[in-house]
This record gives C-alpha cells, sequence and structure tokens, in this order.
C-alpha cells in the first residue's frame, strides 16, 4: 500500500488517497479542458470520472449530477491531456542490487509528464523494475523493454542471433533492439526468427546491411532516422570509411543524392516503418555548441558531477578532431529536419525520443527540448502531441487502452494551465499527473525532484 498526499499550489481541494496495486481509488476531476487526442478538438468545461485506475466517465460540467464521487479536484479551467513518451530511453542498471538511478530516473519523467518509456538497452534487472512499477510497489511511467542488443560484439553467428531471439521472447522482452556490426546473414536470421515468434524489433542501420534489406525484412523502428543518408550516397564506399563519413556519415551530407529519397520515403511507408528521430541527441551531442556549455544547465543538477562529466568526455573528442565546427555541423542538422519532415508530411508516424539519458539529455527533461526542435522543424503542435501519446499506443497495438482520453482508457494523463495545442511551453509544468489512476501533484514532483537535487549536489 501506498499513499499519496495532495498538496496542489494552485488551489486544488486538499484530498487523501490511500492506493493499492489494484489502483482502487476513485475520484472526480472538475473544470477541466479535455485534449483527447482523439482528434484536434478540446472538450470544454467537461468532468472525469475516475475508478480502480480507468477513466469510467467523461461528461460536460452541465451534467453534473449524472457522476458522482466522494473525492473531487477542482481542475480550475486547466487543460488534460494524455501526456508525453520517451520512446528512445537507456534506462539504467541496478548497481550490484542497488535500484536508486532507475528510481530516480522513474521520477524524472513522471515529474515532466512523460508517462511512456520504451527502453533500448536492455537488462534483466529491467524487467524487475517493470513489475515493480506494475504491481504498485514502485512509481513510474509505463515500460517497454529491449532485451541486450544485437550488434557485433553480441552477435557470433546466424544460429547464435536467431536463439537470442528466442531468449529475449521467452524472458518476456517487448521487442529487439539491433545496434551497428551484424553481418547480413546475422541479420537475417534475426529478423526471421523475430518475424516467425511476433516479436518487432528495429533499432539503427548496419552497414553492411543498409536501410533497403532492413526495412524489406520487417524493421519497425528505425532509431535516429538511421541509414537514410548513407542510401543517398551515390558511392557507398565512402560510407564504409569513417575518417571520410564522420560520426553518422555526418561528413557526408552534401553529397546525398536527393533524387533518390522519394524512394525510400515509399519504401518507409510500404513496409510499414515507425521513425524514433531522436532529434536532440545530435543538436546536442553532435552540435557545434560546445560540450562545456552544458556542464551548468538547469537540468544537469539531478545528474551526478561523474554522469556530465563522461558526457563531456564523450562530445571532446569530436571537438578536437574539427568535425564538430558549424560548417560541418549546420548542413547535416538542416538535412536532419528536412528528413524528418519529409517523411512526416508523407505519413510516416513519428515516436516522441530523445535518448535519455544520453549525452546532455537528462530523463524528462529532455522530451522537452526534443519538442521545441520538432516544433522548429515544422511539426504542428497536434502532430508533436500524437507522437508521444497516440502513435506510442499504436506502435504496441494498444491504441484503445493508453495514449487517449476517453471512457474505458487507463487514467494515464496530466493538467497543465494552458492549451499544450496553442502553446507547448505549458508542458514543462505539469500541474497534476495521474499515472493508471494514482495522483501526483506539483508538491509531490517538486519533493521528488528536490531529492534528486540534494543527492547530486555541487557544493
Amino acid at each position: 500500500m501506498s499513499t499519496f498526499i495532495m498538496k496542489t499550489a494552485i488551489t486544488y481541494l486538499v484530498l487523501f488517497f490511500t492506493s493499492s496495486a489494484v489502483f482502487s481509488q476513485s475520484f472526480l476531476i472538475s473544470n477541466v479542458n479535455i485534449v483527447s487526442m482523439e482528434d484536434d478538438k478540446v472538450l470544454e468545461s467537461h468532468l472525469i470520472l475516475v475508478e480502480d485506475g480507468e477513466i469510467l466517465k467523461i461528461v460536460q460540467m452541465s451534467d453534473t449530477h449524472t457522476v458522482q464521487s466522494d473525492q473531487v479536484i477542482d481542475g480550475k479551467g486547466a487543460y488534460v491531456y494524455p501526456g508525453l513518451a520517451e520512446f528512445h530511453s537507456h534506462i539504467p542498471i541496478d548497481q550490484n542490487g542497488n535500484t536508486q538511478l532507475q528510481e530516480e530516473a522513474m521520477w524524472l519523467y513522471l515529474a515532466n509528464g512523460v508517462l511512456r518509456v520504451r527502453g533500448m538497452i536492455g537488462d534483466a534487472s529491467h524487467l524487475q523494475l517493470k513489475e515493480r512499477i506494475a504491481s504498485g510497489e514502485l512509481d513510474g511511467p509505463r515500460l517497454f523493454l529491449s532485451g541486450p542488443s544485437f550488434r557485433g560484439s553480441s552477435v557470433s553467428s546466424p544460429e547464435q542471433a536467431a536463439q537470442m531471439v528466442r531468449d529475449q521472447k521467452a524472458a518476456g522482452y517487448d521487442h529487439l533492439k539491433l545496434h551497428p556490426g551484424l553481418e547480413m546473414d546475422e541479420f537475417l536470421a534475426i529478423a526471421k526468427t523475430a518475424n516467425q515468434l511476433g516479436v518487432s524489433f528495429g533499432g539503427h542501420i548496419s552497414l553492411d546491411v543498409g536501410l533497403r534489406a532492413s526495412l524489406e525484412n520487417g524493421y519497425k523502428s528505425v532509431e535516429h532516422m538511421d541509414g537514410y543518408i548513407e542510401a543517398l550516397i551515390p558511392d557507398y564506399s565512402r560510407v564504409l570509411d569513417p575518417e571520410i563519413a564522420g560520426p553518422f556519415s555526418m561528413l557526408l551530407v552534401e553529397e546525398a543524392d536527393m533524387s533518390r529519397l522519394p524512394e525510400l520515403v515509399a519504401l518507409t511507408l510500404e513496409t510499414g516503418a515507425w521513425m524514433a528521430p531522436t532529434l536532440t541527441l545530435f543538436d546536442r551531442y553532435f552540435g557545434f555548441k560546445p560540450a562545456e556549455e552544458y556542464r551548468d544547465i538547469p537540468e544537469m543538477k539531478y545528474m551526478s558531477a561523474q554522469q556530465v562529466e563522461s558526457w563531456i568526455n564523450a562530445k571532446t573528442p569530436h571537438e578536437q578532431s574539427g568535425i564538430l565546427t558549424r560548417e560541418n555541423v549546420q548542413p547535416y542538422l538542416d538535412f536532419r529536419n528536412l528528413l524528418f519532415m519529409t517523411l512526416h508530411e508523407a505519413g510516416v508516424p513519428m515516436l516522441m525520443s530523445s535518448d535519455s539519458p544520453q549525452v546532455f539529455n537528462v530523463p524528462g527533461f529532455s522530451i522537452h527540448h526534443e519538442i521545441a526542435l520538432m516544433s522548429q522543424a515544422g511539426m504542428s503542435n497536434y502532430e508533436i502531441l500524437k507522437s508521444g501519446s497516440v502513435n506510442p499506443a499504436r506502435y504496441f497495438g494498444q491504441e484503445e487502452y493508453w495514449g487517449v482520453i476517453k471512457e474505458g482508457a487507463s487514467a494515464d494523463f496530466v493538467l497543465v494551465k494552458s492549451n499544450p495545442l496553442e502553446d507547448l511551453e505549458t508542458l514543462k509544468k505539469p500541474v497534476l499527473v495521474v499515472m493508471k489512476g494514482e495522483i501526483y501533484d506539483q508538491q509531490e514532483l517538486k519533493k521528488q525532484l528536490d531529492k534528486i537535487e540534494a543527492k547530486y549536489s555541487r557544493d
């Protein structure tokens, strides 16, 4: 059993909720405007009745008499939306049984309105973490987990690769993550076995496999929009030389034959692949802003000094090599924005993702950087919200249960002061977070953030 105390800062009623693993509490949130994400309309002046962790009723304020609850929260005109996603996360692993880093990451996500997380480098401790959250023992978002990645150093033969797929399916992982370094026969064994078992897979594009073969053999998600620039380079031998290509083929962007792009977009649509663009990873890790300038930005106070230093050390060699100049970086970032919008406007579904915690991307906070970059690239507010709500649910075939606000769906939603369809900045300051019917107010979220900050105090 866990107790959540509501003491909201904007005159919500003071209530006490006692919850259990089955999320048995019932409450009513009145006087709210609902961004349901079933469409781009706002349901003004409504109330939401939550019971046993699900949305039982949604009615207009004028129909208040049709619903009743002993526990009522006055929404004061706030806007309710289904929350955000981080669909490319590197969830920390436990440290010799110590799960503190994992638990801190979960609070960082919740405090930023991130209610669903897809792990992309798996570990057995993640399965335990997921179970603790699902049972109600631990606070956290919905987790969808990959197993340990398939890469050149972990795969030794097609037979061994196929067995890895079977083992991860049996262990209970939700999908498979592929890294670079796979040979074609190894990749085909992974794809064949995963398709037979009904396990989704995706990730980076191995150079010996290429984008086309990856898509044609069942890649469900392409991480970082990887493989596209390489597929556009006429002389593929240059892609294979890291000294020429640079990280993620950055230095070859001006050699890309853009006349090939429509065919690749059509193939992406035909094969049903999804995109996890992680724009902020490239803006920060491979951007021209010096690494040292990230050391003291506000959200770094939630990371240890050692972690921040390791991120600086990861970027510094690229700076020292002369790769990360504005002249090299800006055309590459411009290309990524163009690719992102071309795929999006063609109808390729996007998954909100930032690759956290990864270089200068703090869990939860980095999603707001991703949102800003998606907006700057030209995506509408509605489509941005969709990439963090409806799309992730559809990705796992659960769109009837979460990612939307409707009767019968799980009570996963966030209250903010302004209409997020008009103001993306409001997403940074949740007024109230509800996760499977559990309630977290501003005071509780701040308390958890303060605890993490105090642990990593630089004083």
